[in-house]
């Protein structure tokens, strides 16, 4: 039986703190799936087609990285297909306590999936996809925060 873990969240763009925990999660598992999350009260920026093909095209060199998009909740996800682990970055305190509190209700859904968090390196710990939008909104050089691939979609 294979290893297989999802890495969900909005990637709203992705950023290099994302792609960093993908390829560090990926080597650990024998498939990780990207799972781009369809989140009715968080609006996106780029729409869900536009990110799901930017993904694609940032890890389409690597075999064991699947990226998808998906509707229901991140544990039915799981359990529909086969995953018993969920990826989750940590930049800060905060993200702590909000991640822990997700994989707590997770695992009261589901008490099979455990929740692996990585620590964000630190030259990573100020990029999120917020700051990276507002830059971009205002005209600013995103090109720093951003693999080399999603730059064209941009």
């Amino acid at each position: 039986m294979s290893k297989k873990a999802l890495f969900p969240g909005s990637f709203d763009p992705i950023t290099l703190g994302h792609f960093d925990i993908i390829i560090r999660a990926s080597a650990l598992f024998d498939k990780l799936i990207v799972g781009i999350g369809s989140n009715s009260t968080k609006p996106r920026f780029f729409s869900l087609e536009k990110s799901l093909d930017m993904i694609k095209a940032v890890f389409e060199d690597y075999e064991n990285i699947e990226v998808i998009s998906y509707d229901n909740l991140t544990v039915e996800l799981c359990q529909n297909m086969n995953i018993s682990y969920i990826v989750r970055g940590i930049r800060n305190i905060s993200d702590f306590e909000f991640e822990r509190s997700l994989a707590s209700m997770n695992r009261g859904l589901n008490p099979a999936i455990e929740t692996i968090f990585f620590d964000s390196k630190p030259e990573y710990l100020p990029i999120s996809s917020t700051i990276v939008r507002e830059i971009y909104r205002n005209g600013g050089d995103v090109s720093a925060f951003l693999p080399q691939k999603a730059l064209s979609f941009i």
